[in-house]
Order: C-alpha cells, then sequence, then structure tokens
C-alpha cells in the first residue's frame, strides 16, 4: 500500500505527532501509536494545550494502530478512538480490545501478533509488553494492573530493527525483563514526562521520569531512543530539557534522537 496522503511513507522511520502519538514506518507498513487528535483544551480532570503536529487526515492509509490503553483521554482521545476504529486493525490490551470493539485485538502480555508486510519480506511481528502504569508498589487491581491495563509493544521482522514502543511504563524493572526476553532491541520510543495527577500514588510519577528514561535506555542497550509523551498536556511535570540533561549525566546522549513534530527520525543507526 502506498500513501496517498500528505506525508509521504518513509523506509524505516519514526515521526513523533505530540503526546504520545508517533507514526512508525516500518516494513511497508504505517503505523500509528496511541492517536490523539483532538485540539488543546479540557479532557475531564486533564487538559491538552496543543494540538498534534500533523493532522489524521495528512497521514494518508495506516495499516496498524497500537494503542497501549483506552481508559485516559491523553493516551486516546475522541478524534483518536474515532481515527483508530476506522483502520483496518488495531492491537491493544483485552480489556481495551474489549471496550473498543472491532477491530481491536486484544493481547496479553508475551503474545504476538503476525502482519504481512507491505514490501513483501514476510511478517511484521507485534509482541505484547507489560507496563506498570505508576508506581511498582501501586495498589493493584484484580487483574494485577497498577491503575489500569498497559500495554507496550515490540516490532520486529526481517532484515528490520526491533523497535520497542513502551506505552506508559514507570518501571524499570519491567523494562529490564522486556530486555531479558527481547534482547535485541535497536530502537526504542519511551513516553517519558513525569506525568503526574495528585489524587494518584500520592502524586508519584504514572509513567518515565527523565532519569528513569536514561536508565530505560541503558538497560535496554537500544542505539537510538526516541522520547515521547512528554509535552502537550498539563499533568506532564519534565520537558524535553530535562530529558536531554538526564541523557546527559548518564553519559548517553548520543542514542537521543528528537523528533520535533513534523520531522522523521530514522529507526536504522
Amino acid at each position: 500500500m502506498t500513501t496517498t496522503g500528505l506525508l509521504p511513507r518513509q523506509e524505516c522511520a519514526v515521526m513523533v505527532l505530540g503526546g504520545p502519538t508517533a507514526v512508525i514506518d516500518i516494513g511497508g507498513l504505517r503505523i500509528v501509536t496511541d492517536p490523539t487528535f483532538d485540539a488543546a483544551g479540557p479532557h475531564g480532570y486533564l487538559t491538552k494545550t496543543a494540538g498534534p503536529g500533523v493532522g489524521a487526515d495528512e497521514l494518508g492509509p495506516v495499516d496498524l494502530v497500537l494503542v497501549s490503553h483506552d481508559l485516559h483521554p491523553d493516551n486516546l482521545d475522541e478524534h483518536g478512538r474515532a481515527f483508530a476504529l476506522a483502520a483496518p486493525l488495531v492491537l491493544t490490551g483485552p480489556r481495551s480490545a474489549g471496550r473498543l470493539g472491532s477491530p481491536a485485538v486484544g493481547l496479553s502480555p508475551w503474545t504476538s501478533y503476525a502482519l504481512p508486510r507491505a514490501d513483501g519480506n514476510g511478517d511484521l511481528t507485534v509482541l505484547a509488553v507489560p507496563a506498570v502504569h505508576g508506581p511498582e508498589d501501586g495498589e493493584r487491581d484484580a487483574d494485577g494492573n497498577v491503575n489500569c491495563e498497559v500495554t507496550g509493544f515490540v516490532l520486529s521482522g526481517q532484515g528490520l530493527p526491533t523497535v520497542y514502543v513502551s506505552g506508559d511504563n514507570a518501571s524499570i524493572r519491567t523494562v529490564a525483563e522486556i530486555s531479558r526476553r527481547v534482547p535485541d532491541i535497536g530502537a526504542a520510543v519511551l513516553n517519558a514526562g513525569a506525568a503526574r495527577v495528585p489524587a494518584k500514588f500520592e502524586g508519584r510519577p504514572l509513567s518515565l521520569d527523565s532519569c528513569r528514561a536514561s536508565a530505560a535506555a541503558a538497560v535496554l542497550d537500544a542505539g537510538i531512543v526516541i522520547p515521547a509523551h512528554y509535552d502537550g498536556w498539563t499533568h506532564f511535570t519534565e520537558g524535553l530539557t530535562d530529558i536531554e540533561l538526564a541523557f546527559s549525566e548518564a553519559g548517553l546522549s548520543s542514542l537521543l534522537r528528537i523528533s520535533p513534530h513534523g520531522d522523521w527520525v530514522t529507526l536504522r543507526p
């Protein structure tokens, strides 16, 4: 499939559009993560301060949408939900899939889905991996989730870099488990920003803060790290400057690739 939209397809690259929303072109496929396409404004107890750098109507045909979780508007807002449900396939967690309905397919952690690649080189494998949306010692629900069910993803295929998309994960222990099970991750899209909501977990971070993001990069040993989900909402407490400083202090600045909204970053070293 070739795009007829205004955003030409890339061979192997990612573009962060704002918040957690990114476009990943890989294996001839166009993938969108956690679509959030609403304009700035209030969303319940959260406030969006900026819309996406590229609108949904500029993306052209999309092959797959990855939804880490559906219950929080900063990861799936109203226009993002409509965008996802209009896609041919949505991969998410089992409970999110049950709420979203078709075309969502629910994947439990450590299960995978094979999607035929548009470049003719076999399949793209999407592996669902765990995420902890808050402190490790946070109260867990009946399914063992902190805050709510959240799913991360690992994309892989013959001749392609293996790409980890974290979702809203705050746990280095979880990153270490993913790295142990998938030791060849070449690129990571990490939701950083130290999201905090005073009423939840005494205001402790619900996503990676900058220091944990740099620690996650070290644990993963990925050659490329693209930060996402650090701007566009008032509950993010750390921004790009904090992320850059943390990576510099950890001696990992060479790994960091910044995707100003509307710019592509290659997924190959």
